[in-house]
């Protein structure tokens, strides 16, 4: 009976085995597809990471670049809220397996965990190889049609999504950090930036969001801090991609489910992302991504 038992045990870890190693073939071929893939990296919860992202990534579609999201944050997904997708939503799957993201204007192509949830108030009570499957399941599956730059906005920490992501995807254009200026931020920030350098994953570098608040009289007080994201950049060698001012807009437009970039092109925030696309632009297109490579030695 415990031959059995043992037999049958083996069998199904083989079979588990085998659809692991099908599945991360597929990762490669799907992800040699996009020319850029980069991820959006803080370790500290609560610096605007998915603003970031979402910001950046339409950013870059007005500068005419073909542009895929992917909320790889299981437990808190955000990014398609931020969007105007409701939670539930789901994604639509074809006859050969394969998974379709939902599109967005400017043309942004969005893949969330929070579209497959029934509710926003539906908990994901998964332990590391569950979300592991599940991201490398979306990253086999998902078709992104052929997109320039896929930006993976990842959870706060440096621990199962991270490393999912830094050991699946090959050849990782790099990752963007985000920090807020005050220095508990930034002594957080600091590990994700040692945690790229140690899995070898280059640092295209570091935006500093929340930099400071703007009275109507033009005078600038900086509210949590100044010079973090600065000083993290000369401490590893990374460029400084810019700061993002405080803005009450960001979050009513982050609320309403509006991209904050598209509905306030004239804000100074919205011009700092669109200089922050241009030197990520300038960093993995026609520099070959060997400045970001600095700051992963």
């Amino acid at each position: 009976m415990a031959s059995t038992s043992s037999g049958s045990s083996y069998k199904e870890v083989a079979q588990r085995m085998k659809l692991i190693q099908e599945q991360q073939k597929k990762v490669v071929e799907n992800m040699k597809k996009i020319k850029y893939k980069i991820a959006v990296l803080s370790s500290k919860g609560g610096v605007g990471k998915s603003f970031v992202t979402v910001s950046l990534a339409a950013a870059l579609a007005v500068k005419g670049r073909k542009v895929g999201v992917f909320d790889a944050d299981v437990h808190g997904p955000s990014v398609h809220k931020m969007l105007g997708l409701p939670t539930g939503l789901g994604l639509p799957a074809r006859a050969d397996g394969t998974i379709e993201p939902i599109e967005v204007p400017p043309g942004l192509k969005v893949v969330s965990v929070g579209l497959l949830l029934p509710t926003d108030e539906t908990p994901v009570i998964w332990r590391g190889p569950l979300k592991t499957s599940a991201i490398r399941e979306l990253l086999a599956f998902v078709d992104w049609g052929g997109i320039d730059y896929l930006l993976i906005d990842l959870p706060p920490g440096t621990g199962d999504e991270q490393l999912t992501i830094a050991q699946l995807i090959p050849q990782l254009t790099g990752v963007i950090l985000v920090t807020i200026p005050s220095e508990v931020s930034k002594s957080v920030v600091l590990k994700a930036a040692a945690f790229a350098r140690k899995l070898n994953v280059p640092i295209i570098g570091i935006v500093e969001n929340m930099t400071y608040f703007e009275c109507p009289d033009g005078s600038k007080h900086y509210i949590f801090g100044k010079g973090a994201a600065k000083e993290i950049a000369e401490q590893f060698n990374i460029p400084y991609l810019g700061e993002i001012p405080i803005d009450p807009r960001i979050r009513e437009a982050n609320d309403a489910g509006k991209i904050f970039f598209l509905e306030y092109p004239d804000s100074k925030a919205s011009k700092a992302f669109l200089s922050i696309a241009e030197k990520v632009m300038e960093i993995v297109e026609k520099q070959g991504g060997a400045q970001a490579g600095q700051g992963a030695q």
